[in-house]
C-alpha cells in the first residue's frame, strides 16, 4: 500500500511514458526521463471530484418474460413493459388508489371479451387500458430480459455454436416502437433463447460508459446456451457501476433439478467476466470485471424455482378460487374452472364418505381447505385483507413459505450473499393456459403454479452487510473453539470459577442481515467511487392480463439516487487544474513555441497560428492526393530543448505509433542520432533561440482506409504528441475534410450513384441526403466510372499509337514493349497530375477528356493513355468485391471444370464465351462492366497490332496473355486454393476467362 501512495505523488516510469507529461518533482529535473503524466492531471481532477459531482434521481424499470417461443408475444411487449398495461387490480395486492385523475379505466375491456378477442397479430392486453405503472418518459433506463425467444427445448437450437440474431430483431423493433422518441440502445446481448436489451433516455445515454456484455451457458454439458445467462455492465455518471443479469435456470420439480438450479446460478457468478474499468491512475479498478464489484446488481429471469411440499393440483384449485371471479357467468374460462373445482369437490366428498375416520389424511384436508376457502372467498369487503382468510393476500402468504428460492436463500445455498426481492403481492407467474387470464395449466400434466419468474436486486451495502455477518459468525466460531480448547465446555470445570461478563450494548440482539427485509425508504451507502447512492423499490408486480404466453410478464420499477459527474463543472475544473499545474512548472524546464504555417490552404491563406489554438488543418483531402503542412518548433526557453514526436495514446481502431498511417512527418535537420548518438531516438536538440521546420504530409493510399472514410466510420482526425524532454508535451490536433471517392466501392454501390458522382452526395444538404437514401434504386446499367474510363482509353489509344508512329524514327523501342502496356502499375511522377485529374473527374462525374485538357502543360497522348489506364487498373483493384465476385467465380469455375471433364474435345472459344456470359447474366451490372472492359482491351490490342503489322501474330498473342494476367487479378475475386497446383490451375482458368474475350474482340 505504501508504494501505491508514493506513486500518486511521484509517477513511476510506466506513467511517465504516457503523453501529456510534466516532471513530477523538482528533484527529477535533471533526469532525462523526468516527465509529467496526463494521468497526473486526471488524478488531480479526480481527487477534487466533489466539486463537479451532482446528485441525480432516475427511475429504472426492469422487466422479465419467458415468451415460450410463441408467435405474437412480441406484440405485447410495448403495452406492458413501456405502457404499464395488463395489470389486474383484483388479482394483485398492488394498490391502484394512486392512479392519476383522468386515467381511470371505466371502459376497461372485461376478461371474457379480452380472451375471446386474442390474436397473434395484435396485443392481447385489454382495450381501454390506460396503464398504471410508471412508463414512457418517466423511466430513464429500460432493462428487458427475455427467455425462450427461440425453442430451447430443441436439441438443434441448444447445440448451435452461434446466435441467430433474427429472432431478437423483432423484439428490439417492437420495444423501439413503443419507447418515446430519442431513447438510445446502450447494451444488447443474446444467448440462443436469452435476450437482454437496455435503452436509456436521451439525457442519460451520454452519461453511460464502460458498457460490457457477456454470456454464460450452463445448459447441456454444463456449457451450452439453452440455459444460462446474458449479462451487461454499465457505468452511470462516471462513478456508479451497475450489473444486469438475465437468466434461465434449470427447469423441473425434482430435487436434482433444484440442485442444478443452484449450480447454474453459481456458474454464472463464477464465469462472468467483463472488460475491466480503469481509475484515474490508469489502473484496473478492483473487481470491476466480475459480478460482485458493482454498486448495484439486478438479477432477473426465469429462475424456475418451484413451490416445495405442496401438491400442484391443490395449489391450482386454491388459486383458481380467486381467478374464477374475474369471469362472468357463462364465459368459457368460468365454466372450465367451475367444472374442475366441482369435480374435485365431488371427489373429496366421496373420499370422505369411504373413510370418515381418516379426517387427518391429506385428501380430506385438501377437500376441507378447498370447501372452506370457497365458502369464504366472498367475505366482506370491509374486512382487512391480511386478516381475511379468504383474501388473496392470505392465500399468497400461505404459499410463500414453500417457495424454493426463499428456502435456498435462507439455507445459504443460492442468492444468499445480499440479494433481496420485493414483496410478492401477485399470483404465481407460471403456468397458465395460453390465452387465459386465470386458468392455470389445464393440460394433462396440470403443472403446479410457481413463482418461476423473479427480479432480485442487491446494493453494495447489502453485499457488505452479508460479508460482515459472515465475519462475525467466523469470529464467534473461533471464540467457541478457543473456549473448548481451554476446557470451558468440560463438565468437570467448576462453573463458579468462570467469570462471565455481560454488556447489553455488545451482547444484545444483533441487527443481522435479513435477505427478506422490507425495502421501505431508500438506504444510502458509499459506492466504490466514494459517493452516496440510494436505491428504492417502487413497484414489483406481474401483468396478469397479458395472454400470449404461458408465463406472465413481471417488472419492477426502482428509484435510483446517485452521484454523477457534471460535464460542464468537470471541464471547468479540468482547465483550472491544468492552469495550476502549468503555473507550477519550474523555469528550468525547457519551453518551446509551435507555429503552424497554413501556406497552401485556401481557407486560411498565408496565415500563421499557434498549434494550441487551431491545430493542423489540411483542408479538403482526396484519395491518393498528398497534402502538405509545415510547423515551426522554436526554443523560446532558457535551456536547450530536446524535441521529437512520441507515440500517441491509441484508442479504438487507431494504429499505435507517433503518427497515424496516413500522416508522415520530416524534420528539416539531422537528428541527434544521425549527428552523434546512434543509440538515441529520433530526437532533435534545439539551443535557446533555435528553431526547426517540420514537414507534415497527409497521404491517403490504403484502400481499407478509403472505404471506411467513404462509409463515415472513421475520420481524418488525430492528435500528434510533440514531446519536449523534461518539459511539457504539446498535443497537436490534426484534421482534414475527406472528399468522397469512387474508389473502394462495389458495383452495386456505384450503379446507384446519382448524376454528379459520389462527390455530389457529399454536397447535398441533410434533407436531400435523406431523400436520396429513400430512393435507393439502380440508376445505371453499369458504373459510370468504368464506362468513362474505358471510353477514354479507346479514344486515347488511337492517338497514342498514331503519335508514336509519327515519331517512331526517334524512338528506339515502341511503348508496348513494356509488359501489358499501357496497363502498368508503375507510377511515373510526370503523369501524377494527370492521374489526379482523372480521379477527380470520376468523383465529380466529369468527362475525362475535359479534365485532361485543363492540365497546364498539355501532355502527349502517350502520357494521357498511360495515366487513364493506370487509374482504370487501380480502380478495378480497389473495388470491394470486384467485377466478378467470389460467388460468381465459384459458379463460373464449376462450369468451366465440368465442361472440361465432360467433353473429349476442347470447347470452342465461342462456346466458352457464351458459358461465361450466361453465368454473368445473373448480375446485369457486372456483366455489362465486364463487356466494357474486355471490349476496350480488344480495341487497344487491335490498335497496337495495326501499328506493327510485321509482328502482328507474335505481338497479338503476347499482349493477349499479358492483358489476361493483369485483368484477371484486377476484376475477379477468388479465394486462394490451399496448395500450389490448385492455385496455378485456378489462376489459369481466371486468365482464360479474360483471354477468350480479348481474342474474340
Amino acid at each position: 500500500m505504501s508504494s501505491q501512495r508514493r506513486s500518486d505523488l511521484s509517477p513511476g516510469p510506466q506513467i511517465r511514458e504516457t503523453p501529456g507529461a510534466y516532471p513530477s518533482t523538482p528533484e527529477d529535473f535533471e533526469s532525462p526521463g523526468a516527465v509529467s503524466s496526463e494521468l497526473s492531471l486526471s488524478q488531480a481532477v479526480y481527487k477534487r471530484r466533489a466539486e463537479y459531482t451532482v446528485s441525480r434521481k432516475i427511475r429504472i424499470k426492469v422487466g422479465t418474460w419467458n415468451v415460450a417461443a410463441l408467435r405474437g408475444t412480441e406484440k405485447d411487449i410495448g403495452s406492458w413493459f413501456v405502457g404499464g398495461k395488463g395489470l389486474s387490480e383484483s388479482l394483485s395486492v398492488l394498490s391502484f388508489e394512486d392512479k392519476k385523475q383522468g386515467e381511470g379505466s371505466e371502459n376497461l375491456e372485461d376478461v371474457g371479451h379480452q380472451e375471446a378477442r386474442r390474436s397473434k397479430k395484435a396485443s392481447t392486453t385489454p382495450l381501454n387500458d390506460s396503464g398504471f405503472l410508471p412508463g414512457g418518459e418517466d423511466i430513464a433506463l429500460y432493462v428487458l430480459g427475455l427467455q425462450e425467444i427461440v425453442d430451447v427445448a430443441s436439441t438443434a437450437e441448444a447445440l448451435k455454436p452461434y446466435n441467430d440474431p433474427h429472432p431478437s430483431r423483432k423484439w428490439k423493433s417492437e420495444v423501439e416502437k413503443a419507447l418515446p422518441t430519442g431513447y438510445v440502445k446502450v447494451a444488447e446481448q443474446q444467448l440462443i433463447g436469452l435476450y437482454l436489451i437496455i435503452f436509456a433516455a436521451p439525457e442519460i445515454a451520454p452519461t453511460i460508459s464502460d458498457v460490457s456484455t457477456t454470456s454464460v451457458g450452463t445448459g447441456l454439458m454444463g456449457y451450452m446456451g439453452n440455459k444460462g445467462a446474458v449479462i451487461a455492465r454499465i457505468v452511470l455518471g462516471e462513478f456508479t457501476r451497475i450489473v444486469f443479469v438475465d437468466c434461465h435456470l434449470r427447469a423441473g420439480v425434482e430435487k436434482g433439478s433444484l440442485e442444478r438450479r443452484n449450480w447454474d446460478a453459481s456458474q454464472v457468478l463464477r464465469r462472468t467476466r467483463f472488460s475491466p474499468t480503469y481509475n484515474a491512475s490508469g489502473e484496473v479498478e478492483e473487481a470491476s470485471d466480475i459480478i460482485g464489484g458493482e454498486d448495484f446488481a439486478f438479477w432477473f429471469g426465469d429462475l424456475n424455482y418451484r413451490l416445495e411440499g405442496l401438491p400442484g393440483e391443490d395449489v391450482r384449485r386454491l388459486l383458481m378460487l380467486h381467478t374464477k371471479n374475474e369471469y362472468r357467468l357463462g364465459e368459457p374460462s368460468k365454466r372450465k374452472i367451475d367444472a374442475e373445482l366441482a369435480l374435485h369437490e365431488a371427489s373429496s366428498n366421496r373420499e370422505s364418505i369411504e373413510d370418515d375416520s381418516s379426517s387427518n389424511t391429506s385428501s380430506s384436508t385438501r377437500s376441507a381447505t378447498s370447501t372452506a376457502t370457497s365458502a369464504t372467498l366472498h367475505a366482506s369487503e370491509d374486512s382487512e385483507p391480511s386478516s381475511d382468510p379468504a383474501s388473496l393476500q392470505t392465500t399468497l402468504a400461505s404459499l410463500l413459505p414453500h417457495d424454493q428460492l426463499h428456502q435456498q436463500m435462507r439455507k445459504r445455498k443460492a442468492f444468499h450473499d445480499g440479494w433481496r426481492e420485493g414483496p410478492i403481492d401477485f399470483l404465481p407467474t407460471y403456468k397458465y393456459d395460453v390465452g387465459s387470464v386465470g386458468m392455470f395449466d389445464s393440460s394433462e400434466k396440470k403443472r403446479g403454479p410457481s413463482w418461476c419468474d423473479r427480479i432480485l436486486f442487491r446494493t453494495r451495502r447489502d453485499k457488505q452487510a452479508y460479508e460482515e455477518k459472515l465475519r462475525k459468525e467466523e469470529a464467534a466460531k473461533k471464540r467457541d473453539e478457543e473456549m473448548k480448547a481451554h476446557g470451558m465446555d468440560d463438565p468437570s470445570v467448576n462453573e463458579e470459577e468462570v467469570l462471565f461478563e455481560y454488556n447489553p450494548a455488545k451482547d444484545g440482539a444483533d441487527d443481522d442481515y435479513d435477505p427478506d427485509a422490507d425495502n421501505g425508504d431508500p438506504e444510502s451507502f458509499t459506492t466504490a467511487a466514494g459517493g452516496e447512492d440510494k436505491l428504492h423499490l417502487e413497484y414489483y408486480t406481474s401483468h396478469q392480463r397479458v395472454l400470449s404466453s404461458d408465463h406472465k410478464p413481471l417488472d419492477a420499477v426502482f428509484t435510483l439516487i446517485y452521484d454523477a459527474a457534471d460535464p460542464d463543472r468537470k471541464a471547468k475544473l479540468h482547465q483550472e487544474v491544468a492552469r495550476e499545474l502549468d503555473k507550477a512548472e519550474n523555469e528550468r524546464r525547457p519551453a518551446v513555441t509551435v507555429i503552424v504555417d497554413h501556406h497552401d490552404d485556401k481557407n486560411h491563406g498565408n496565415s500563421h497560428s499557434s498549434a494550441d489554438q487551431e491545430g493542423i488543418d489540411f483542408g479538403d483531402v482526396r484519395h491518393d492526393s498528398p497534402r502538405t503542412r509545415y510547423i515551426t518548433v522554436a526554443n523560446t526557453g532558457r535551456v536547450p530543448a530536446t524535441v521529437g514526436f512520441t507515440d500517441r495514446i491509441a484508442s479504438g481502431d487507431q494504429v499505435a505509433g507517433a503518427a497515424p498511417p496516413w500522416l508522415h512527418f520530416h524534420f528539416h535537420r539531422p537528428s541527434d542520432r544521425e549527428r552523434s548518438s546512434p543509440e538515441s531516438d529520433d530526437v532533435y536538440t534545439l539551443e535557446p533561440g533555435d528553431a526547426a521546420n517540420v514537414e507534415l504530409k497527409l497521404h491517403v493510399t490504403s484502400m481499407d482506409l478509403v472505404r471506411r472514410l467513404n462509409e463515415g466510420t472513421t475520420h481524418l482526425e488525430d492528435v500528434l504528441v510533440l514531446r519536449i524532454h523534461n518539459g511539457r508535451d504539446y498535443f497537436l490536433p490534426v484534421r482534414a475534410n475527406w472528399l468522397q471517392s469512387s474508389f473502394g466501392r462495389s458495383v452495386d454501390d456505384l450503379v446507384r450513384v446519382p448524376e454528379g458522382g459520389v462527390r455530389s452526395q457529399q454536397q447535398q444538404h441533410s434533407k436531400q441526403r435523406e431523400e436520396a437514401a429513400e430512393d435507393d434504386g439502380v440508376k445505371w446499367s453499369a458504373p459510370r466510372e468504368i464506362f468513362r474510363l474505358t471510353e477514354a482509353i479507346e479514344e486515347l489509344i488511337e492517338r497514342a499509337v498514331a503519335e508514336w508512329g509519327m515519331r517512331s524514327m526517334d524512338e528506339q523501342h515502341p511503348p508496348w514493349e513494356v509488359f501489358a502496356w499501357p496497363f502498368t502499375h508503375e507510377r511515373d511522377d510526370a503523369t501524377w497530375e494527370l492521374r489526379e485529374r482523372v480521379r477527380e473527374a470520376l468523383d465529380t462525374d466529369t468527362e475525362i477528356s475535359k479534365a485532361l485538357s485543363s492540365v497546364e502543360e498539355t501532355p502527349g497522348p502517350l502520357q494521357r493513355v498511360e495515366a487513364v489506364a493506370q487509374i482504370l487498373l487501380a480502380f478495378l483493384e480497389s473495388m470491394s468485391d470486384g467485377i466478378v465476385t467470389a460467388t460468381l467465380w465459384a459458379t463460373l469455375e464449376q462450369h468451366i471444370m465440368a465442361r472440361g471433364q465432360g467433353k473429349s474435345s476442347s470447347p470452342s472459344t465461342e462456346e466458352e464465351r457464351m458459358q461465361i456470359l450466361d453465368t454473368l447474366a445473373t448480375s446485369p451490372a457486372r456483366s455489362t462492366s465486364f463487356t466494357f472492359i474486355t471490349a476496350m482491351l480488344g480495341r487497344v490490342l487491335a490498335e497496337i497490332v495495326a501499328a506493327a503489322p510485321e509482328r502482328a501474330a507474335g505481338l497479338h498473342g503476347r499482349l493477349e496473355e499479358e492483358y489476361a494476367i493483369v485483368f484477371a487479378e484486377a476484376i475477379i475475386r477468388a479465394p486462394e486454393p490451399p496448395n500450389g497446383r490448385e492455385r496455378r490451375a485456378s489462376l489459369a482458368r481466371r486468365r482464360r476467362v479474360v483471354e477468350v474475350f480479348v481474342r474474340a474482340s
